[in-house]
């Protein structure tokens, strides 16, 4: 059977290597030399970035993710398991110069698990971006054969190794939900305001991915114009003062008895949140940040959302976390951190004004992870070190590295989350962990669901992140929620049901 096999391979490649194709004969070259270190799928997914939206950069990310698991394993492990020789190059004289070098293991091959790593990981994001990137994934794959470096089977095992290592992805990066959280109270008091009147809006130029492509802050401001026409909208540039402005436009909202609103991301949110309870408004959050956690688990995926229910006058009330040590006390809506990840913020902080905000986490991520130590806090009299302490304002899912999404924003629970630094060979452990998707399991890692966190002492602790902003941080810790204290519109739905 496997003489049969290798057989009907060799048939195949002949004719594939030698047929006819239209146009320039030179493109299946051109387009494997392209894919070379992933090059092609690298441009593939800043463009996703730049013009897809949240949910173009999470196929993106996915897709890059999925195309690194391939890649390593193809190339790594089941070249080196099977050492197949490549196909007779001596008859397609194109392929020498196309290697480059000679190179003898040809099972599976490696461009075509990077490519369909790439694209399954886009397509479990989104099915439309998964079928435009597809085709050209397909002329990859086509490409190794037709230029002579790969038969059709070793094509056929990378392309479904590439689809396994993106399946593999949802086991530590599960897919999001396009279903928003149950807030509870389901509905709560507001104002409505037909055609935006008594709403004032301030745009946060700063936010978002910063693309060229992407609509600027002018655009936003415009088209919530067009949407809430008698509504304030002002745009916060980058000589501007967004607290400032804001804290404007929530008195304005007060006097006129109406609502604040926020087109930003989480940080913005998190200071408009925070007025508005000041300030006994209501909140309309208006998406126009990077991930846009809040206004996702809320169901305000669209700024047409918001303006339906700001005009519907369609509301909820949601929970306020609050972290209050010795430098003050701070809100946020989504997460709050110490250990590692303010720091890592911090340096990414520092750097992406020169270098972007996602080059710039991975330059952080690359200087800092090597040399990085655990913090030391004090509670209960005693002393702990601690990789990361995590805590969602609500309860987050799933268990483990990467919690996606909210079952409610109103549970009155704070989730935490603990990776302990004192355990033997912590570091170790936590990385092996990671990468088997166990975390949630493992003895260095530890859950609570509390309705307040205490700490005696941040002790070498001196930075905290809320709602992925890094501030200093001193003294005494205590977390705790305000429950259901912030009233934001929400469209009407299913899950708005008392």
């Amino acid at each position: 059977m496997a003489a049969r096999l290798d057989a009907l391979d060799r048939a195949l490649f002949d004719r594939i290597a030698a047929a006819p194709l239209p146009g320039t004969r030179s493109w299946p070259r051109l387009l494997s030399r392209a894919a070379d270190h992933g090059l092609l799928w690298t441009g593939t997914a800043a463009l996703l970035g730049a013009v897809g939206g949240r949910t173009g950069r999470r196929a993106a990310l996915r897709g890059l993710g999925a195309l690194a698991l391939a890649s390593a394993t193809a190339n790594t492990v089941a070249k080196h398991a099977t050492r197949r020789p490549r196909p007779l190059l001596d008859s397609v004289p194109h392929a020498r110069r196309l290697l480059r070098q000679p190179v003898t293991t040809s099972f599976p091959s490696g461009h075509s698990a990077s490519a369909a790593a790439f694209a399954t990981g886009v397509a479990i994001e989104s099915p439309l971006l998964g079928a435009a990137v597809a085709p050209l994934a397909a002329a990859v794959a086509f490409s190794r054969v037709h230029t002579g470096v790969h038969y059709p089977g070793d094509v056929l095992a990378g392309t479904a190794l590439g689809a396994a290592a993106a399946a593999a992805t949802l086991h530590w990066w599960p897919r999001s939900s396009a279903v928003p959280a149950p807030a509870a109270p389901a509905r709560r008091p507001a104002p409505a305001l037909p055609r935006g009147r008594g709403l004032s809006v301030v745009v946060n130029a700063g936010s978002g991915n910063g693309s060229p492509i992407a609509p600027g802050p002018e655009d936003t401001a415009e088209t919530l114009r067009t949407l809430l026409p008698e509504a304030d909208v002002r745009v916060c540039g980058p000589g501007d003062d967004l607290t400032e402005l804001l804290t404007g436009a929530a008195d304005r909202a007060a006097r006129a008895g109406g609502a604040l609103g926020v087109c930003g991301g989480d940080g913005s949110v998190n200071l408009a949140a925070a007025l508005a309870v000041e300030r006994a408004v209501p909140l309309a959050v208006f998406p126009g940040g990077t991930l846009n956690h809040f206004a996702l688990d809320l169901g305000t995926a669209t700024h047409q959302d918001t303006a339906e229910a700001v005009e519907t006058g369609n509301a909820v009330g949601v929970d306020l976390a609050l972290a209050t040590d010795g430098t003050g006390q701070r809100v946020f809506v989504n997460t709050f951190s110490l250990g590692i990840y303010p720091e890592l913020v911090h340096q990414r902080e520092k750097l992406e004004k020169r270098l972007g905000k996602w080059p710039a986490l991975a330059v952080a991520l690359a200087t800092l992870l090597p040399t990085a130590e655990p913090v030391t806090v004090h509670a209960d009299g005693r002393t702990h070190r601690l990789w990361l302490l995590f805590a969602g304002n609500g309860v987050y899912e799933p268990a483990g590295v990467a919690p996606t999404r909210r079952a409610a924003l109103a549970d009155g629970r704070l989730d935490v989350r603990v990776v302990d630094g004192a355990a033997p060979l912590a570091r170790t452990r936590l990385v092996a962990a990671l990468l088997t998707g166990t975390l949630h399991r493992s003895r260095v890692y530890r859950t609570a669901h509390l309705r307040a966190l205490h700490l005696d002492s941040l002790g070498d602790a001196d930075r905290i992140a809320v709602d992925g902003e890094s501030v200093p941080a001193r003294g005494t810790l205590r977390l705790s929620k305000a429950h259901a204290a912030l009233t934001v519109y929400r469209p009407q739905g299913p899950q708005s049901v008392s």
